[in-house]
């Protein structure tokens, strides 16, 4: 299996954590995670994929191993984790590529597909998200980005991981056991608590129109595989049928048993993810 490989970028004022999967000549794949969530997230994807392509799973600014905004108002929005985009492939000097995004990931890849990046991203996957959040599923969200825990050991902030995250569905011990591992950092007065910059539930607050894609939504012409948790409270199942009747037309695929999102590391959703991007 293809080993991992940790290298960053200097990109649009961050230097951006990149684990990369894969052989550089081969086709790019770009998997870009959701709001409060690292690349790390597809290691099992990410693993399987780079048998066919060159994998770039980076952390988004405030996230991960990226540096965070020093203006958080202004440094935490799509506008901006675009222009990280845009400077990461002209580091790897990657013209065309394949896009497969979670939540958040899935948002900033439409808004890059239809402006951009149109006509360079040649197949776009949608992970659980779309052009209407319900209000529900947004403050969930936001209530625990902008409250992140303090515990005294890492096994006190897996077993949180596993309870705030169990609308993720049925994982391996291994995926909780990593994720653990890959959201951990040290306070100060050496505790434990989450990876994330707590000030990028600005996305909630400042930069709210970022949510609002239909308009760029329409604009996408590349193909789209749209995916949603059967109990997501983030993507409706109306927003989600009404996404199929409008602007790129998408094959919608429901995973059952989970909410929002699916990990896309169990056998069965890699293989969709593989199907749709050979195309």
């Amino acid at each position: 299996m293809t080993c991992p490989r940790s290298t960053y970028v200097q990109a649009a004022g961050f230097e951006i954590h990149v684990t990369e999967w894969g052989d550089p000549a081969k086709p790019a794949l770009v998997m870009w995670h959701g709001l409060a969530r690292t690349g790390r997230d597809f290691d099992e994807a990410a693993a399987a994929l780079s048998e066919d392509y060159f994998v770039l799973c980076p952390d988004t600014p405030g996230r991960g191993l990226s540096s965070w905004a020093r203006s958080p108002e202004a440094g935490y929005s799509y506008r901006v984790f675009g222009e990280a985009a845009l400077g990461l492939l002209d580091h790897y000097r990657i013209d065309s590529l394949r896009w497969v995004g979670t939540s958040m990931g899935g948002l900033i890849g439409i808004t890059l597909a239809a402006g951009a990046l149109k006509g360079r991203i040649t197949r776009l996957v949608v992970n659980d998200i779309g052009p209407d959040i319900p209000a529900e599923g947004a403050g969930r969200i936001a209530s625990y980005v902008g409250n992140p825990p303090v515990y005294d050991t890492i096994g006190e902030l897996e077993t949180w991981l596993r309870g705030n995250y169990a609308p993720f569905g049925e994982n391996t011990p291994a995926f909780w056991r990593r994720m653990a591992d890959s959201s951990a950092r040290r306070t100060d007065d050496g505790r434990i608590t989450v990876h994330y910059d707590p000030a990028i539930v600005t996305q909630f607050t400042v930069h709210k129109a970022d949510l609002d894609v239909w308009d760029k939504y329409d604009m996408v012409a590349a193909p789209v595989l749209l995916i949603r948790g059967e109990h997501s409270d983030v993507l409706s199942k109306e927003t989600a049928e009404a996404m199929t009747r409008r602007g790129p037309r998408p094959r919608l695929v429901t995973i059952a048993g989970c909410g929002h999102a699916p990990t896309l590391a169990n056998g069965e959703q890699i293989q969709l993810l593989k199907d749709f991007l050979a195309g």
